[in-house]
Formats: C-alpha cells, sequence, structure tokens
C-alpha cells in the first residue's frame, strides 16, 4: 500500500510548493499526494470538481453536510494545495436500511435523498441474524481529477476509507456498499479489481439530464461479514455437517471395536489363567 500523509487544512501541509491550476499540474507520483478530511472552506471547489467529475447536480445541501458534518468520512486528496481526488463515506445501521421514504419531494431532495440513504432495491446484503446489530459502510462518492487518474489515487483514498472501517472500533461495520451506473465501466473495473461483487441491478435508479439510467449495487464483505445464504449455501452446508458426521460416526465405530478387543483379550486372558 502506497504510503500518505494526513495532515488538516489549517496546518501547514508538509511541502513548500504554492498551489496552482488543477488542470496545469503534472501527472504527480504517489508520495507527493497528502490526505486530509473536508472542511466547510472546501465547500466551492468540492462542489467545482463534482460538477466536472460527475453526470449528477448534487444539491447545496450535500455539499454542506460532507463539508462540515462529522458523520460524514469526507477525504481528500491534495497535490500541490489542490484537491484532485475525494471520498465520501457514511457509516449506518443495517437496520434503516430500505427505511427511507421518498414521497411529494423536489428533484434535488429526492435525489439528496439517495445520496445520503439506501435506494428501496437494496436488500438482503446482509443476513437478517448479522444485520439486527450490525453496521454498513455506503461510499457516496469516489472521484479522481482526470488529469491524476491511473496513478494510484482512487485505491488510496478507498484504502483509507477500508482502513478505517477494519479498526477494532469498527467491527460491527460488516460491508461496505455503493452504487454506479452500468454504463460506467471503468468504476465497474475499479471496484470489481478491489473485491467488491455485484449485488443487485437498479433499474432507472439515476436521472441524469431528465433520463432515467440504470445502476449496479456492489458490496465489499468486511470483518467477518457476509451475504445471506443461498439454497446451495445450505445445501453445502448440511452436505459438510453430513460428511463431518460420518467421519465422526466411522471414528466412534473404530473406538467401540477397539473397547471390544481389548474386553475381549482381557476375557480370554482371565479364562486362560483360571484354567
Amino acid at each position: 500500500m502506497a504510503q500518505f500523509t494526513l495532515y488538516n487544512k489549517h496546518s501547514a501541509p508538509p511541502s513548500d510548493s504554492t498551489r496552482v491550476d488543477c488542470d496545469h499540474v503534472p501527472l504527480c507520483s504517489i508520495n507527493d499526494v497528502q490526505l486530509r478530511f473536508l472542511v466547510p472552506d472546501d465547500l466551492t471547489e468540492v462542489r467545482q470538481l463534482c460538477q466536472e467529475w460527475f453526470p449528477i447536480d448534487y444539491p447545496l445541501s450535500w455539499y454542506e453536510d460532507i463539508t462540515s458534518s462529522t458523520r460524514f468520512f469526507a477525504l481528500a486528496a491534495v497535490y500541490n494545495l489542490a484537491i484532485i481526488g475525494l471520498i465520501v463515506a457514511e457509516i449506518k445501521p443495517y437496520r434503516n436500511v430500505n427505511k427511507e421514504v421518498i414521497a411529494n419531494m423536489s428533484d434535488s431532495d429526492e435525489l439528496y435523498t439517495r445520496l445520503s440513504g439506501f435506494p428501496m432495491q437494496d436488500k438482503g446484503i446482509l443476513p437478517d441474524s448479522m444485520g439486527r446489530t450490525a453496521d454498513v459502510g455506503y461510499i457516496l462518492s469516489l472521484g479522481v481529477h482526470r488529469s491524476h487518474r491511473r496513478n494510484g489515487i482512487g485505491s488510496l483514498l478507498l484504502d483509507a476509507l477500508m482502513n478505517h472501517l477494519t479498526t477494532a472500533e469498527r467491527h460491527s461495520v460488516k460491508a461496505i456498499f455503493l452504487h454506479t451506473l452500468t454504463t460506467n465501466q471503468p468504476a465497474i473495473f475499479f471496484y470489481e479489481k478491489r473485491r467488491f461483487t455485484l449485488h443487485s441491478f437498479l433499474p432507472y435508479y439515476y436521472n441524469i439530464r431528465g433520463k432515467g439510467k440504470d445502476g449496479f449495487t456492489y458490496v465489499n464483505y468486511i470483518n467477518g461479514g457476509h451475504p445471506p445464504w443461498t439454497l446451495l449455501d445450505h445445501i453445502k452446508h448440511y452436505a459438510s455437517k453430513v460428511r463431518h458426521t460420518s467421519s465422526l460416526c466411522a471414528w466412534v465405530a473404530g473406538r467401540v471395536q477397539q473397547v471390544v478387543r481389548w474386553f475381549y483379550h482381557k476375557l480370554l486372558t482371565r479364562f486362560n489363567f483360571i484354567d
């Protein structure tokens, strides 16, 4: 894993370089990138970047929340004092999944509800028995400036989130999931390469420029989490039990035979001795 430095925006970063326009920054070394959490002063810059990176028009309230609310894991990758990548995630109890009600909302409010919650189609990520007490992490956004892509920055940001969620304090988080357009092949390849698996298909989940676009849900299980068992899983489980039981029965039968032989040998020895 690449090394990185985490610092606060209002403290001096470990570099003497001055900020330049991101469009004119050459491709950087991953070792020159620092990570820090977003702060309210980042709102304008982050909004401009997201408008360039993503086809969705995020509402202003979303930017206000991710740059100020501590409930979000909102991390920026910074190079020459400019934000060149960011990841935004939220941790929620699994029992809250699919409980958002969307009705009588404006387009921006509906979009915000989707971004900060979970779509109704997302269900069965965890088994019911595990989900009663488990949390899940939801990646709302992950993006990198186009002039710095394919340099490992996306992986750096995702690794930082994964490290945060796999600590002892976050052991209750059993899965991380996200949504992506079905046509976003680079994102799909990126997440599948990092052990995210396809969970569900979301027809017309996105509303982009007035047109419905299909999406996918991808999931990565952590901290001992796993998906609900299918019929095949149950068959494999019971077959394993049968094999184990058969082995146990064979072991017990062998021990019984040894005891019988020992008893018979003792009996014969005693009989011969008496005779």
